[in-house]
């Protein structure tokens, strides 16, 4: 959805507590979601701040969240 944060444990909300605990026990874990986090908030300023940026640069911001996601799914699936 466009305009609207993607918090990771909103995504998987079913695996809070897992995420939670990865968290603090995983540094790269740890690493993957502050990257993501960041990435996400990027898109989101932009999203909010309404000026022109290049179609090229906000897909790859997408795809990288959408890269980030996919492996922080993959950990967490691998972890329980």
């Amino acid at each position: 959805m466009y305009g609207v944060r993607h918090y990771i444990t909103e995504e998987f909300p079913e695996l809070c507590q897992t995420i939670k605990t990865l968290k603090h026990k995983d540094q790269r874990f740890a690493r993957l979601l502050t990257e993501y986090d960041s990435t996400d908030k990027r898109i989101y300023g932009l999203e909010q701040q309404g000026l022109p940026v290049a179609d090229h640069y906000f897909d790859q911001l997408k795809r990288r969240r959408i890269r980030l996601k996919d492996k922080i799914y993959h950990q967490l699936h691998n972890t329980e």
